[in-house]
């Protein structure tokens, strides 16, 4: 007895605790906002962990400012109203409506983090059209935005953000780039599909660890910019028809250690373009049918220190003509233009043979930058056991650098002829 009595107190505190643990807790909720009823009242009074079901056509920019929210569209429409009120605060700031905006605490006119971010936030099944940008993530942690449409719409962006995941969205006729990652890090923009923006399909800059994978960007003016970001994987991406520039890299001046895996990038001026940028590797990627496939170039900074690896350029026959401070070129696989340090192996290159003016051409080309008019000399380039193929001529070097080695090519023109073997 006198031990069963010692266990009473014991048992009794393990049932209070237990009691006043579930007063205390909140069970997640789910909630349905109709056609026509305010999705922005349903957020007000949503607790986090709850469920909000979407369904019909709204007119309103919609602010999310809590942890846990779950925003899902079923058959959902979000349109910019005749005479947009810009109510949210970050449709006030930015002077037009923002369809979805999930905010952290965040100067928006200093452009910095000044507190906590909003965490776990989901935004799902959404057809959004008339606003810019369609969704916008400003200081968020783990968000989540997938399965949604933007028609006619600006872009789903991220900023101050860690852990965003931009999946599977669908984009047609952004103005503006239509996925911008600003100021992140771990972030993930794969499977989206991006075509006809007057910008960039995907843009990001001053970011860490982002993974762009398995991603379409077709008809766009820019497939990709990737600025002064660092840990960068770019991987499997499909950027086609690019007016401009399939991929451009830039910056930053240490290295930035990014990863460009078997990517297709066809039909561009330049497929893809490298410049004051150095540290990382190309591998397995295909580049065809451009004006110049890959190019190195230095604009005032060094560019260089990559590796490129069993990559494809072929028929890069475009013709390029000249205009605005840049000289007319055509017939570039490989160009290191006042590059240095690049390790250049094992790639396939063919076919690459001017259908117009040019400047410089050849399955790879080394020498300094006869497009732009740059004077860097490239130096310590090592162009190794690549094969080529047609074309005019496989290796081109201008002399005018130091410490380029040619060895084991197989290849059967080159200016100078010795290059070779």
């Amino acid at each position: 007895m006198k031990s069963l009595l010692r266990l009473l107190p014991v048992v009794v505190l393990a049932v209070l605790l237990a009691v006043v643990g579930g007063v205390g807790s909140a069970s997640a909720e789910t909630s349905v906002v109709g056609p026509g009823e305010s999705i922005q009242k349903a957020i007000n009074a949503a607790h986090p962990g709850d469920t909000i079901i979407v369904r019909g056509v709204h007119r309103e920019d919609v602010i999310i400012r809590k942890d846990g929210i779950k925003l899902l569209g079923q058959d959902a429409v979000i349109e910019a109203p005749p005479n947009p009120k810009a109510d949210s605060r970050c449709s006030r700031f930015f002077g037009s409506p923002e369809g979805i905006c999930v905010l952290g605490q965040v100067d928006l006119g200093a452009e910095k983090l000044t507190g906590s971010r909003v965490s776990d936030v989901s935004i799902s099944g959404f057809t959004i059209r008339g606003f810019n940008p369609s969704i916008d993530l400003i200081g968020t942690r783990d968000a989540t935005v997938t399965k949604n449409r933007a028609l006619d719409s600006g872009f789903i962006g991220t900023a101050f953000s860690v852990g965003t995941r931009i999946l599977s969205n669908v984009m047609r006729g952004p103005g503006a780039p239509g996925i911008g990652v600003d100021v992140s890090h771990n972030v993930t923009v794969a499977g989206n599909d991006v075509q006809g923006s007057s910008d960039s399909a995907f843009a990001m800059e001053k970011d860490t660890n982002v993974t762009v994978e398995g991603n379409d960007f077709t008809d766009n003016t820019f497939g990709m910019f990737v600025i002064d970001s660092t840990g960068t994987r770019i991987v499997s991406n499909d950027m086609s028809r690019s007016d401009q520039v399939g991929m451009f890299m830039t910056g930053p001046k240490r290295t930035n250690d990014a990863r460009v895996l078997a990517n297709h990038v066809s039909g561009a001026d330049f497929g893809i373009l490298v410049s004051n940028s150095h540290g990382g590797s190309f591998a397995a990627n295909e580049v065809h049918n451009n004006c110049a496939g890959v190019v190195f170039v230095s604009f005032g900074e060094p560019v260089g220190g990559y590796e490129l690896k069993a990559n494809t350029v072929r028929d890069n026959t475009r013709r390029c003509p000249a205009g605005q401070g840049q000289a007319a070129f055509s017939g570039i696989g490989i160009g290191l233009l006042g590059a240095s340090g690049m390790e250049v192996t094992a790639n396939h290159l063919w076919g690459n043979v001017p259908s117009g003016p040019t400047a410089i051409s050849g399955g790879v080309v080394v020498a300094k930058d006869p497009i732009f008019g740059g004077t860097t000399k490239p130096t310590n380039n090592s162009i190794v056991a690549n094969h080529f193929g047609r074309n005019k001529p496989d290796i081109f070097n201008d002399g005018s650098g130091s410490g380029n080695r040619f060895v084991a090519n197989i290849c059967n023109t080159s200016v100078p002829a010795r290059l070779c073997n």
